[in-house]
Parts: structure tokens; C-alpha cells; sequence
């Protein structure tokens, strides 16, 4: 099922099948894709391959770069992704291949294994995308990619199939990594100060969805509090778009960046601070990060 014979259709492979590359791969079989796909425990591939036709399992992930040109993957962490593609596995991989990593990891990792990667041949792009995993399916993703240009244009297609837009920063692999932390961190901020807009209006007997409705009409009217804003209103924090433990991640990312990057955030512990007092609850860290609103609520006797 190499991409490069294949006549029917165009194939690729994905590494990665959380609820995230679950939703990516499902939604390249939308566009008219061949799916490779690996995953590390092997139920979620074998439940992908069972609801698409124009999904086939891989055995390993060395499997997945012989049989495609282009490999797609999305893994959680810095940690695993440098502990899959070590120079041992790339060392085997076929000349010409490119991967495409859209986990969410560090400037300093995203440097290290493009670093990695060219050092056997292999292309690579730093491609995180911007979107929650509930919409993945559905092509509404977007994707910032930054790499050897050569690789970039390679993947080109399969990265326009993936979302509604693709920017294309530059040659440096980190900057990729540096636009989605610091996507991540405005969030981050917009989640806080919903949560406290809403508890200061309930707190004075307003209904928090009618405030909700008047905050977005016109001066906050982007997707950020648009979609975070009814949910933490409404208290509506399943099903998961994106997990506590993962907000937690972006902001130790965006902490390590600015130290390294000499920047100053004030905001960043106090966002931390309450992350930790989210996750240290068993109820809240089962949820959408947006339930960390509710630790304002309850400090506010909410």
C-alpha cells in the first residue's frame, strides 16, 4: 500500500490514535485517503480498521515509514515522541520518507528531532494543529507546520486534507511548536477570565448563560469564548475535548519557552497554581480542561 504505486487512491500512514489522531485519520479516509495506521495499544487500531474500509493496521511503526511515503503522527509528550524516534528506528527508515508530527511538544524537542531526523535522511515537519479533538473528524482543524521546505511540500496535501487551513512558518522547527504553545496559553488565559467573569455575575444573580450570550455577541466573539464560553455557563464539561492533565502540559511548556526565550508571563503561575488545584481534585481532573473554572467557583463559595 505504498502512496507512491497506489493508483485508486492516495495513502498515508498515522501513528497516534488517542481521541485526537483518531479523529485525524478518520477524517483523511473523509478526504479519500488510504490509512496506514499504528497505535501502541492495539484496540483502538483494530476499531479504526473495523469502521472504515480505507483503514489498515501496521505492526510497528517501522512498518508504517516502509509501506508510506508520508508518515503521520500524533503522540502525547515530548517524552514519547523522542522515545519512539530514536536514531535506531530512523536509521532503517527508506530514503525519502517524511514525517509529520502533530503532538504538541517543546521548541527544544521539536529541534532535536528534526536534528534526528535529517541525520538519517528522513524529512520533518513540526505540524501542530489548533483545535479540540471533538472536531478533529470533521476538518475544521488548524495546522501551523514549519520545517525543511522539500518535506513541508511533500505533505503539503495530506496536511490541507487534515483541517480548514494550513500556515506554513518557515524552515526552523521550532517555531511550529512556538505558535501552538503560545495558541495554548491564550486559551488558557480566556478559560480563567470566563471563569471569572461568570462567577462575578452569578455572584450578583445574573443568569451566566445570558451574560454568556451578551460577552460574545460582539467585543469576545471567537471560537475561544464562543465554544468555552456556554460550556463552562452551562457547567458542561463532558464529553472531554481536552483533558485536564493536558492544560497542565501546555503551560509547564509555555513556562519552559518563556524562561528559555527570556519572556516574562505574570499570569503563568497563577494559571498553574490553579491547574494543580484542578488535577488534585478527583472529580475535576476526570474533565474538560474548562472545568478548572469551577476551582474559581468554589473559592468564590459558588
Amino acid at each position: 500500500m505504498d502512496q507512491q504505486s497506489s493508483t485508486a487512491a492516495p495513502s498515508v500512514a498515522f501513528l497516534g490514535l488517542g481521541a485526537m489522531g483518531s479523529g485525524m485519520a478518520s477524517r483523511l479516509v473523509d478526504q479519500g485517503y488510504r490509512v496506514l495506521v499504528w497505535n501502541r495499544s492495539p484496540g483502538a487500531a483494530e476499531q479504526l480498521a473495523s469502521q472504515h474500509g480505507s483503514i489498515e493496521r501496521a505492526e510497528s511503526v517501522a512498518e508504517a515509514f516502509a509501506a508510506q511515503t508520508i508518515v503521520h503522527s500524533m503522540l502525547t509528550d515530548d517524552a514519547v515522541v523522542l522515545g519512539l524516534f530514536t536514531d535506531e528506528l530512523l536509521a532503517g527508515v527508506p530514503a525519502g520518507r517524511v514525517h509529520v508530527n502533530h503532538a504538541t511538544i517543546s521548541p527544544a524537542a521539536a529541534a532535536e528531532l528534526a536534528e534526528r531526523h535529517a541525520r538519517h535522511g528522513v524529512g520533518y515537519v513540526s505540524a501542530p494543529v489548533l483545535g479540540r479533538s471533538t472536531v478533529a473528524h470533521t476538518g475544521a482543524l488548524l495546522v501551523v507546520a514549519s520545517g525543511d521546505p522539500a518535506a513541508i511540500e511533500a505533505a503539503q496535501p495530506s496536511m490541507e486534507a487534515l483541517g480548514s487551513r494550513l500556515w506554513n512558518l518557515g524552515t526552523d522547527p521550532r517555531l511550529a511548536a512556538v505558535v501552538k504553545i503560545a495558541v495554548n496559553y491564550s486559551i488558557l488565559n480566556a478559560l480563567q477570565s470566563i471563569a471569572e467573569s461568570v462567577t462575578l455575575v452569578e455572584a450578583g444573580g445574573i443568569d451566566p448563560t445570558t451574560f454568556i450570550e451578551i460577552l460574545t455577541h460582539t467585543a469576545f466573539s471567537g471560537s475561544a469564548h464562543k465554544g468555552y464560553g456556554p460550556i463552562i455557563a452551562e457547567k458542561r464539561y463532558q464529553p472531554v475535548g481536552f483533558a485536564m492533565s493536558l492544560g497542565l502540559k501546555g503551560l509547564t511548556l509555555v513556562e519552559d519557552a518563556a524562561a528559555e526565550l527570556g519572556v516574562a508571563l505574570p499570569v503563568a503561575p497563577v494559571l498553574h497554581e490553579l491547574f494543580e488545584a484542578a488535577l488534585a481534585d478527583p472529580e475535576l481532573a476526570q474533565l474538560d480542561w474548562s472545568a478548572v473554572a469551577e476551582v474559581t467557583r468554589r473559592r468564590s463559595g459558588r
